[in-house]
């Protein structure tokens, strides 16, 4: 077998299982922010879980986006798809923690997200590491067209989100989580607005 050959379906196939995980990530968000219409006097919003959620919906958004540069990638291993719906599964994990399926123990979202910020912050982290890999097996001339702020940007997200952890105050987890939509959303427009 000829492992140097490429084949436009290789690509297919692994779009197809990662879409498929992050396509049931965006449908657990949906489904939870729902619930806040389906019970508006039994559930409160927490903003600071509501801003996470926007974060999280919309980098999910983003990560489908520029996942299509892997369709560049001519040798497809099981390693790298290992790798790959593995980071896809990490943003299935953070939103069933934004999400549980029950809230049985806790008072609230609030009460719930500060008990569970240590699992949330930490998986969060863990996918801006994961998003490093990603980008260099797109390779150096991809790595290289994201410039020096894209590495600065990822120790950035994963120092703030350790930072997280600590942090206490409701008005300044409110304007960290403000500032990573903010960010994002520049970053976006900057970088990502054409394929």
């Amino acid at each position: 077998m000829d492992v140097t050959a490429g084949h436009p379906e290789y690509f297919a196939h692994v779009r197809t299982i990662i879409g498929m995980v992050l396509g049931l990530s965006l449908a657990r968000l949906v489904n939870g922010l729902t619930r806040f219409v389906q019970h508006p006097g039994t559930i409160k919003i927490y903003p600071v879980h509501l801003g996470w959620v926007i974060f999280l919906f919309i980098t999910i958004a983003h990560f489908w986006w520029y996942e299509f540069h892997l369709s560049r990638i001519s040798v497809w291993t099981f390693p790298l798809y290992g790798f790959l719906l593995f980071y896809a599964m990490v943003f299935a994990a953070l939103t069933a923690l934004l999400f549980p399926d029950h809230m049985y123990e806790y008072k609230g979202f609030e009460d719930y997200f500060e008990q569970r910020k240590r699992w949330f912050f930490g998986l969060l982290a863990l996918a801006f590491l994961l998003d490093i890999g990603d980008t260099l097996i797109k390779g150096d001339d991809y790595l290289q067209s994201l410039g020096t702020e894209y590495l600065i940007r990822q120790v950035a997200f994963v120092v703030l989100s350790i930072a997280a952890v600590l942090i206490t105050s409701k008005k300044l987890q409110m304007v960290l989580v403000l500032a990573a939509i903010s960010y994002q959303i520049s970053w976006i427009l900057r970088l990502y607005v054409i394929l």
